[in-house]
């Protein structure tokens, strides 16, 4: 999910220089403070959309079963970021710093919204607890991928792959509703996740000296880098629910 061909990807160097240069510093922090805006945006619909009684009532219902269904509106919400970011393989050969900025806030707003229904399912207490547990595992695994000296090439090709086979599980449980498979599908998401952001920083990292002081490269590197990463953290924030979320139900 993270790894789709967003065109800011080079080949990477066979050595780079791993000194932390002012430069290098300026990117991975633009690529962070574009995250954490992200993140704030993103909390801030999903809090509007999971709270405001108008709005609930335009995007989900309650089921005969008490279980909290989505409207028309509501799955079209929930699906846009995925319709987006494949889109963007198609329509983004070549791809601008100012257009990945539209991308970027366009699936953000999208997931943000769309996230309102975890406030119908789990209580706010446990959304924040977990939201902190998430940020402090980013933290420290973003700050693994950017130290380490072991190249997390063939380890990131992995984890894709198990991106895709979540995906398939996920798809499959929507019509078994096994609580165990669940569960399995939570671990396994929250490892991989894990990973995935690991491999992300570091090929961030590695981009950088690829680009090779090309501004309009980097633009579009930054953009591309917070939209991995956030994807990363979302999935991750929402696969911990499963173990240290409250339920309302």
């Amino acid at each position: 999910m993270s790894d789709f061909n967003n065109g800011y990807a080079r080949p990477l160097p066979q050595s780079a220089d791993m000194s932390v240069d002012a430069g290098l510093r300026a990117f991975m922090l633009g690529v962070y403070n574009k995250l954490a805006l992200g993140l704030v945006v993103a909390g801030a619909l999903a809090y509007v959309t999971g709270n405001f009684e108008p709005v609930q009532r335009l995007l989900y219902f309650q089921a005969a079963n008490g279980r909290i269904g989505l409207t028309l509106l509501g799955m079209i919400i929930q699906f846009s970021p995925l319709v987006m970011l494949f889109g963007s393989m198609f329509f983004m050969k070549n791809p601008t710093a100012k257009g990945v900025n539209m991308l970027y806030w366009a699936v953000v707003s999208t997931i943000g919204a769309g996230l309102g229904v975890l406030f119908l399912r789990y209580t706010g207490g446990s959304l924040a607890s977990t939201f902190f547990v998430t940020a402090a595992a980013f933290g420290g695994l973003s700050l693994v991928g950017y130290t380490t000296k072991k190249d997390l090439t063939a380890m990131g090709s992995f984890l894709i792959m198990g991106v895709i086979g979540l995906v398939i599980a996920s798809f499959v449980n929507i019509f078994m509703q096994s609580g165990t498979m669940y569960l399995i599908i939570s671990g396994l998401g929250v490892l991989i996740f894990s990973g995935l952001i690991a491999y992300d920083t570091q090929r961030l990292k590695m981009t950088y000296y690829a680009l090779g002081g090309n501004q309009e490269a980097m633009g579009v590197a930054t953009g591309f880098g917070a939209l991995s990463l956030f994807i990363n953290f979302v999935n991750l924030f929402q696969f911990l629910l499963a173990f240290m979320g409250g339920s309302r139900e």
